[in-house]
C-alpha cells in the first residue's frame, strides 16, 4: 500500500454573492476530485465576503443545520472526498457575534470535526490605513484541534492563528502529522509574513502544511494576498497558486515525514513543554 495521500488546496477570490460564491467552490472542489485528491481544503470565509464584516452575521447558522452546511455535506459526498470547509458563521450563545467554524467532512458527506477559529485579528496594519477588528463580529474558540483522516492526524488552524506557535506544539504533542489553515491574509501582511510563517510551522513541527488563501480585490474593497501552498515536513514547498483562482495539488508521504523525524529529531529534543494542562485532544 502506498504511503501517499494525495491532497489539494483550493484558492478563491470571494465576493457577496452567496451562490456564485458557492458554483466556484463546487467547481474548484470537483476539479481537485478529478485530479485524484483524497483530502480537499477550502479557503476561510469560502462562501461570503460581505462589503462589512458584521454582514457575517446575517448568514449564521445552528450547529448542525443550514444551507452551507449541506452544501459541503452534498459536494464531499457527491466527489467522494474529505473536505476542510474553510470557515463558515456559525451561531453562538450571543446574538452580536458568530464562531468563525472550520467544519470537516468525510468521503461519505458525514461532519467529523468542528475547529472554532481561537486567535482574532484586531489589529491596525503598520504603514497604511487599514483596521480590523474581527472580535466585534466573532466571538473566539478555545479548543484545538487534531483529528484522524486518510492523510494521518489533520490539525486545523485558521488565517490570524498562524502567528501563535504554542497552539501548534499542542497539536503537536497530539500527534499532528498534517496542517491545514484556511486564510484570507490581507495583501500587506500576507506579502511580509505568509510564507514565512506557513513553512516555520512545517519546519518546527516537521508537518505537511497545507494553506489555502482567498486572492485579490474583494467587493468591499480588501486585497488579499493568496499564494495558497503545499508545504512538507522540510519547508519545501511542493506547489504555489500565486495570484489567480484555481487549485494546486501535492502528496502527503507518510513514510517521508516519518524519516524526515527519525533522522532530524528536532521533536524529540524540545527541553520546555507549554505548563497548561490540557485534554486530550480529538475531533
Amino acid at each position: 500500500m502506498s504511503s501517499e495521500c494525495k491532497v489539494a488546496t483550493v484558492q478563491m477570490a470571494t465576493g457577496r454573492d452567496v451562490a456564485a460564491n458557492l458554483l466556484e467552490a463546487e467547481r474548484l472542489i470537483k476539479e481537485a476530485a478529478a485530479a485524484g485528491a483524497h483530502l480537499v481544503v477550502l479557503p476561510e470565509c469560502f462562501a461570503f465576503m460581505g462589503m462589512r464584516a458584521e454582514d457575517q452575521c446575517d448568514l449564521r447558522e445552528p450547529d448542525g443545520q443550514g444551507p452551507l452546511q449541506s452544501f459541503l455535506s452534498r459536494v464531499a459526498a457527491q466527489q467522494r472526498v474529505w473536505l476542510v470547509g474553510g470557515t463558515i458563521p456559525l451561531a453562538g450563545p450571543e446574538a452580536d457575534r458568530v464562531r468563525a467554524a472550520c467544519l470537516v467532512f468525510d468521503a461519505h458527506g458525514q461532519r467529523v470535526a468542528r475547529y472554532d477559529k481561537i486567535h482574532l485579528f484586531d489589529v491596525s496594519v503598520p504603514g497604511i490605513a487599514q483596521c480590523y477588528q474581527e472580535s466585534a463580529t466573532f466571538a473566539p474558540g478555545n479548543q484545538p484541534l487534531v483529528i484522524d483522516s486518510p492523510c494521518g492526524r489533520l490539525g486545523l488552524a485558521v488565517c490570524y492563528d498562524l502567528r501563535f506557535p504554542e497552539l501548534f506544539r499542542q497539536m503537536l504533542d497530539a500527534g499532528l502529522e498534517v496542517l491545514a489553515i484556511p486564510a484570507a491574509f490581507t495583501a500587506v501582511t500576507g506579502q511580509a509574513h505568509w510564507e514565512t510563517l506557513v513553512r516555520a510551522r512545517a519546519i518546527e513541527n516537521l508537518v505537511y502544511v497545507l494553506a489555502s488563501a482567498q486572492v485579490g480585490v474583494h467587493d468591499n474593497g480588501r486585497e488579499t494576498h493568496g499564494h495558497s501552498m503545499i508545504v512538507d515536513p522540510w519547508g519545501s514547498i511542493l506547489a504555489l497558486l500565486p495570484r489567480e483562482v484555481g487549485v494546486i495539488h501535492g502528496f502527503v508521504d507518510a513514510e517521508h515525514q516519518a524519516a524526515v523525524r527519525r533522522s532530524f529529531p528536532c521533536i524529540a529534543h524540545r527541553r520546555l513543554k507549554c505548563a497548561l494542562q490540557t485534554r486530550t485532544i480529538e475531533g
